[in-house]
């Protein structure tokens, strides 16, 4: 069974974070370890029809983003990859200088000193310079960086057209199968 972290900031796009639980959810032998922040939860009730509670109940566990005393604080529990969808740029640079000021930062920081998978889905436009520094030192690490750009070579009708298109490039990145959007198939 893969164990898969899903972390979701404050930043916009809280359905990305969400649409991913989703998929994950109706996926066989994956478990999922949910934590969100404050901000993750204010946008959750600002930009979908979700409740809190809905989003929590997609997940197989669910920490406290305080709790730095959490199993996946830890090196020692088994995790084989952790999302942070969306990912705010107030938490990619807490990552890419070691603060382990909440349980986001945290497990991220043991998915890097643990050498496993750890994939930003980073939701910021435009990008300061900072913003790229601080993305291409953890793209260095290993960690992708998978903004959520839409294509168009599917043609999308609906904005969940869009989110299953990014979703399906988020669990490309895991090795889980996903086949419920459109891929390229050339000319």
């Amino acid at each position: 069974m893969k164990k898969i972290i899903v972390g979701i900031s404050g930043a916009s796009g809280s359905i990305y974070g969400i649409d991913l639980l989703e998929k994950l959810s109706k996926a066989t032998n994956v478990e999922t370890h949910l934590v969100m922040s404050n901000w993750a939860k204010e946008n959750i009730k600002l930009e979908t029809d979700y409740s809190v509670a809905e989003v929590e109940n997609l997940a197989d566990f669910v920490y406290d983003n305080r709790n730095l005393g959490a199993a996946i604080a830890s090196g020692s529990f088994r995790i084989d990859g952790m999302v942070i969808a969306p990912a705010s740029m107030k938490t990619v640079a807490g990552i890419s200088i070691g603060f382990d000021e909440d349980l986001i930062m945290r497990a991220a920081s043991v998915m890097l000193k643990e050498q496993r998978k750890l994939i930003l889905v980073p939701r910021e436009t435009p990008l300061s310079a900072i913003h790229l520094e601080n993305l291409t030192k953890l793209a260095k690490l290993g960690v992708h960086i998978i903004p959520p750009i839409p294509s168009f070579y599917d043609h999308p009708k609906t904005i969940q057209d869009i989110v299953d298109h990014q979703t399906m490039k988020v669990l490309d990145s895991l090795n889980i199968e996903a086949d419920f959007a459109k891929r390229w198939d050339g000319e």
